[in-house]
């Protein structure tokens, strides 16, 4: 794969996504409803684990992590790998990088069905090219970008290796 330009390595990544953790700590402390991490996609899903990891030491509610899938250009059939009520939950979505919005917004749609306690959304890296009403709650790196550009999350197993922008 031709990489252009490596903008975050391991160790970097590491460091924001206990950064990350941290804050989503801070903003949940005394907050005794369940914690739903949803990792969208893969990449989304190994950062959710990660995170999950992470949060563990810093909260005393139950923390479970699940992933979601569905085809972002045509976004009818959402699969979650288990059936959860996610009534008075706090869920927290995840992806790796969001460009325009889109995917979040429709990643929202299952959980329509649902009262959550409360939805914020999680991302390693925010290009900010906002079509649709969406903006991460916690953002480990804001990247000005042109529309033609791709980033690139590498994920080895369970390990985020690194991001590039292509």
């Amino acid at each position: 794969m031709n990489r252009s330009k490596n903008i975050l390595d391991k160790e970097v990544i590491e460091q924001k996504l206990q950064r990350l953790a941290l804050e989503v700590a801070e903003h949940l402390s005394g907050d005794n409803a369940s914690l739903i991490l949803i990792g969208i996609r893969n990449s989304g899903f190994a950062l959710a684990e990660k995170i999950g990891a992470l949060l563990q030491p810093y909260l005393d509610v139950p923390v479970k992590i699940i992933s979601m899938s569905f085809d972002k250009h045509l976004p009818k059939d959402f699969t979650l790998s288990e059936d959860i009520d996610f009534n008075d939950k706090n869920i927290i979505l995840i992806d790796d990088v969001s460009n325009s919005g889109k995917t979040m917004l429709y990643a929202l749609k299952p959980l329509l069905n649902f009262q959550p306690r409360r939805i914020q959304t999680l991302v390693l890296i925010e290009r900010m090219h906002k079509l649709y009403p969406v903006k991460p709650d916690y953002v480990g790196l804001s990247l000005a970008t042109t529309m033609q550009d791709h980033i690139d999350v590498e994920i080895k197993g369970s390990e985020i290796a690194g991001a590039y922008i292509e």
